[in-house]
C-alpha cells in the first residue's frame, strides 16, 4: 500500500509518460481564465514604453533639489499626456503617477515632501537620480517571451497578455472528464430517496472539482451494481479524456469497478493508499485513458480527487501538475489519531494573528458532508504520529474553492 505522496508521484509519472498532444483552440482573452496556454506570448514593445513616474510629485533634476531648495513649477503632466519638450534647468513640472517623465528630468520628489508657494515649490528633502522612476524597458524588452506554452492562465497572466495586445490566445482544450457514480442505493438529486437510499451528491461535488481543476465535466449519472450496466457506462466514459468513478472500489460483494475494468484490459498502478478517508482509491489506465476509482463516501471522494485527479487534469491540459495547496499552521487543539495512515481531517484555519491557527472540526466520518461545508481545509496528520500537542506546527491542505 502506497503513501499518498508515492501514489500521487506514480500517477504523475504514468500520465506524463503516456499522454499525447492536446487539441487546441483560439480563445478570446476574456474567456481564457483557467485554460492552459499553447503558444508563446511576446511583448510588442518595451515595457514601460517610456520613463514612468511611480508617484504624484514633481519631476526635476536631482542635483537641483535638496532641503530648502526652491524651483519654479512650469506646468504639469498627467498620465497619457504626450511629453517631448525637455525640462529647462532650474524648473520642475508637477507630475502624476503613471505619467511619462520629461526629457531632462531624472527624479520625482513626492508631493508630501514639498511645499507649494505660488509658482514655486520648496523641497524638504534631497533627491537622488532615478528616484520614483521606472526606466523605459526595465520591465521587459521588445520581443521578449513573457508567457510560455503550458502556462495556466490566471488573472495576472491574462492581464499580461492583454497589456501586450495578445487578445486571442491559442489554448489547450479542457480535458473532458467523465464522472460516473455507482451503487443501487443512489438516486438522482432531484428525486425523493427511499428510506435506505441517498441522493447522488458526489456527482455535484465532482463536477465542481473538475471545473476548479480546469477540466470539462461530462456527467454520466449512476451505474447500478450490475456488471452489464456498469460496463456499458464505463465504455461511454472511456470515450472522454479521463474517467472518474465514485463508489464500488472497496472489498464488498457488489464492489465491481476493478473487476469490470480488468475485463476491459485496464492496468492498475495502485488500488489502495495509506490515507483516511480514502484508503481504497484506485488509479489505472484503460484503453489509453486514465481511470480513477474513488471511494463512494463523499468526504473520501473529495479528498482523493484533490490528491490524485487534480494533478491528472493538469497534465492532460498540457501543464505541469500543480503542487498540493499545503500550508503550515499552529495546532489550536491537541489531537490523537490512530497511527499507520495519513489522516485528512476537516478543519478551519484562522488568520487572526501573525501565525495561522488550525483546529480540526468535529465530524462523523467520511460521510459527513456538513463538516466539510464548515471547513476551509483538511488538517494533515502524518502516518507516524499518534499525538500532536497544542502549538505544534502542522500541515493543512487548503480548500481551493473557499480560501
Amino acid at each position: 500500500m502506497l503513501s499518498y505522496e508515492q501514489a500521487r508521484n506514480r500517477l504523475i509519472e504514468e500520465i506524463g509518460r503516456k499522454k499525447g498532444p492536446r487539441a487546441t483552440a483560439v480563445v478570446s482573452v476574456w474567456d481564457a481564465l483557467g485554460l492552459v496556454l499553447a503558444q508563446e506570448v511576446r511583448t510588442d514593445r518595451e515595457y514601460p514604453p517610456f520613463d514612468r513616474s511611480t508617484r504624484d510629485g514633481y519631476a526635476l533634476r536631482s542635483k537641483e533639489a535638496g532641503p530648502g531648495a526652491q524651483l519654479k513649477c512650469v506646468g504639469e503632466i498627467k498620465a497619457g499626456d504626450t511629453v517631448r519638450e525637455a525640462l529647462a534647468a532650474g524648473t520642475c513640472l508637477q507630475i502624476m503617477t503613471g505619467a511619462a517623465v520629461p526629457p531632462g528630468a531624472n527624479a520625482i520628489v513626492m508631493i508630501e515632501h514639498t511645499r507649494r508657494e505660488g509658482d514655486f515649490v520648496r523641497f524638504e528633502r534631497a533627491s537622488q537620480r532615478g528616484q520614483n522612476i521606472v526606466p523605459r524597458g526595465s520591465e521587459a524588452a521588445a520581443g521578449l517571451t513573457i508567457l510560455t506554452p503550458g502556462t495556466r492562465l490566471g488573472y495576472a497572466e491574462l492581464a499580461l497578455a492583454a497589456q501586450v495586445g495578445a487578445v486571442r490566445l491559442q489554448c489547450a482544450q479542457r480535458p473532458r472528464t467523465a464522472i460516473l457514480s455507482t451503487g443501487d442505493e443512489v438516486v438522482l438529486i432531484d428525486e425523493t430517496p427511499g428510506e435506505f437510499q441517498i441522493r447522488n451528491s458526489n456527482s455535484v461535488s465532482l463536477t465542481a472539482q473538475v471545473r476548479i481543476a480546469g477540466g470539462e465535466p461530462v456527467v454520466l449519472g449512476n451505474a447500478a451494481d450490475r456488471i452489464e450496466d456498469l460496463g456499458e457506462k464505463i465504455e461511454r466514459g472511456l470515450k472522454q479524456d479521463a474517467l472518474v468513478l465514485s463508489g464500488g472500489v472497496s472489498m464488498g460483494k457488489y464492489d465491481l469497478v476493478e473487476s469490470v475494468l480488468k475485463a476491459m484490459g485496464a492496468e492498475f498502478f495502485f488500488d489502495a493508499v495509506a490515507i483516511r478517508p480514502g484508503k481504497p482509491a484506485v488509479f489505472g489506465m484503460c484503453q489509453g485513458k486514465p481511470v480513477f476509482g474513488l471511494p463512494g463516501n463523499p468526504v473520501s471522494t473529495m479528498v482523493t480527487f484533490e490528491l490524485f485527479v487534480a494533478p491528472a487534469i493538469d497534465l492532460l491540459s498540457g501543464a505541469a501538475a500543480r503542487a498540493l495547496p499545503l500550508a503550515e499552521a499552529r495546532l489550536g487543539e491537541a489531537l490523537k489519531e490512530k497511527p499507520g495512515l495519513t489522516h485528512f481531517l476537516p478543519a478551519r484555519v484562522e488568520w487572526s494573528g501573525e501565525v495561522p491557527v488550525v483546529k480540526a472540526l468535529k465530524w462523523q466520518g467520511s460521510g459527513d458532508i456538513a463538516a466539510v461545508a464548515k471547513a476551509n481545509s483538511f488538517l494533515v496528520i502524518p502516518a507516524d504520529r499518534e499525538k500532536i500537542e497544542v502549538g505544534e506546527s502542522v500541515s493543512v491542505l487548503l480548500r481551493k474553492d473557499v480560501v
